[in-house]
């Protein structure tokens, strides 16, 4: 089954891989001639282009392109004329961080908000709890971001920058005032997920045959919440947080143009409008690996947490 999961993914990465080589050749215009501008001799334009394998067939470039993935190789950057691996290395340390610090909050803040719900079951905090989850999971990302933005930046408490304004080359982490409201954004945005699938859980838990021969055998209500329900809720919350992970790696590219951090998702959007075709392959591959990698780890999680699962799959 393992093996199985395994195909499928490498069977759409490389679907993807596809997709995303044919849409940087739709792009409009010449490579060579938005490098070197409308003032760039024919001779100039003509020896870039034999420099970025322009001239050959499509399927060969696609292939050469394909196998520099493999080693590492992703090619130059048309806008700093470095190798992409060079420009890339502190952006995805910065996306890191970002979405590393919103799963710090965004994880044990939904497993406890969401125990927490199903316990006060049809009382006040659960009624509450279960409106403001579905008002901000309708929410795209960047309504949120705008109204964080409206109430901490701009016109009532001005108290957070409204954008990443770190020095270039310095880390983004030394400026932590300017990680909070991305950080925020991107933690809202996954949480009411995490709240929602672990009060579901958790309430079929407690209304399960062991929870309640616990309860009549004596076991005080905490050591019942905590050694017998909890444990056994945690088990599909665990997909579903790896499938948050996962759309954090997309998710992030929207957050991170909204208050200009210097991560992948900015670098993507500056690749884009300076046709920096080297550039938006290679974030476009590795976001899609990213999700298809957190996916396959997701599906695994719920094969091997799940007995039900598992069983079937065997069958």
């Amino acid at each position: 089954m393992i093996a199985k999961r395994l195909l499928v993914s490498l069977i759409i990465l490389f679907i993807v891989s596809v997709l995303v080589f044919v849409a940087t050749l739709l792009l409009p215009g010449d490579p060579a001639q938005a490098i070197l501008g409308q003032q760039a001799t024919p001779e100039r334009l003509a020896a870039l282009r034999e420099q970025m394998n322009l001239n050959d067939p499509v399927f060969v470039r696609y292939f050469t392109w394909l196998g520099g993935l493999f080693t590492g190789n992703l090619g130059y950057s048309a806008a700093t004329g470095g190798p992409v691996t060079a420009l890339l290395a502190d952006r995805i340390q910065s996306s890191l961080v970002l979405m590393g610090l919103a799963a710090l909050i965004s994880i044990p803040v939904g497993i406890i908000v969401g125990t927490f719900s199903a316990l006060k079951r049809g009382r006040a905090f659960d009624n509450a709890t279960t409106g403001v989850s579905l008002v901000l999971a309708s929410l795209p990302e960047f309504v949120i971001g705008i109204g964080l933005v409206a109430l901490f930046s701009t016109s009532v408490f001005k108290i957070l920058p409204s954008v990443t304004m770190a020095p270039p080359g310095e880390a983004v982490w030394n400026y932590p005032v300017q990680l909070v409201l991305p950080t925020i954004t991107l933690a809202l945005v996954v949480t009411p997920y995490i709240v929602r699938m672990m009060r579901a859980t958790m309430l079929e838990v407690l209304d399960s045959g062991f929870v309640e021969m616990a309860r009549l055998k004596g076991v005080p209500e905490r050591q019942v919440v905590l050694r017998h329900a909890v444990p056994h809720a945690l088990a599909p919350v665990a997909q579903v947080i790896a499938i948050q992970l996962a759309w954090m790696a997309g998710g992030v590219v929207v957050i991170e143009f909204l208050f200009r951090y210097p991560g992948i998702g900015q670098a993507l959007v500056d690749a884009v409008a300076n046709r920096d075709v080297q550039v938006v392959q290679a974030l476009s591959i590795l976001i899609a690996a990213a999700y298809i990698v957190v996916n396959l780890l997701a599906d695994l999680v719920g094969i091997f947490t799940n007995p039900k699962l598992r069983t079937e799959k065997a069958a």
